[in-house]
């Protein structure tokens, strides 16, 4: 089992850290199809954090998504000094700065069987209404065993339909495997 999770771990990072997004032109905000429990999630930035912790917990991929802007949102992993060590070692090529994409970890949320439980404390927001940034040190447990820790930051949007992620960057500590 502790080998399947450690794979498991590994195509996450691999995933996540591949793969790439396109810039493109917002759509009109008022001709988006959004899911019914999405107005809830979205009317503070505290909503944003709780929906997204529920969506990981519950599997929920859709939910996940729809708590981004739809286009142009930035996820980037930057592994730790230790960290970058330990891939070069392992993968010559391997990269300290990754940069994901939201619907890559949407889609592993919907799909894994594995349990997710992303933890998060030391919380600190920041806002004047229409921007926000949020940061905290976050351990991410799959199994209930810890597989990452860090920190992580986000940047949130307010638009006519409520809050939205707009980036997400983060530190990355693997546990040694």
């Amino acid at each position: 089992m502790k080998r399947f999770t450690s794979g498991l771990v590994f195509a996450l990072a691999i995933l996540i850290g591949t793969a790439s997004f396109a810039q493109t032109a917002l759509p009109a905000e008022g001709n988006k199809v959004v899911p019914a429990n999405t107005a809830s999630d979205t009317v503070d930035v505290q909503h944003v954090i709780d929906a997204y912790h529920e969506a990981v917990l519950n599997h929920d991929g859709s939910r996940l998504a729809s708590l981004f802007i739809p286009h142009g949102s930035m996820w980037l992993n930057v592994l730790s000094d230790e960290a970058y060590a330990r891939a070069k070692a392992k993968s010559p090529d391997a990269q300290k700065i990754r940069v994901g994409s939201f619907t890559d970890f949407a889609k592993i949320v919907s799909t894994s069987k594995a349990s997710f439980n992303p933890t998060h404390t030391h919380l600190q927001q920041n806002s004047d209404g229409t921007i926000a940034s949020v940061y905290f040190d976050f351990i991410f447990l799959v199994d209930g065993i810890e597989q990452n820790r860090g920190s992580e930051t986000w940047v949130l949007v307010r638009g006519s339909d409520g809050w939205r992620i707009a980036a997400i960057t983060y530190s990355s500590n693997p546990h040694k495997s």
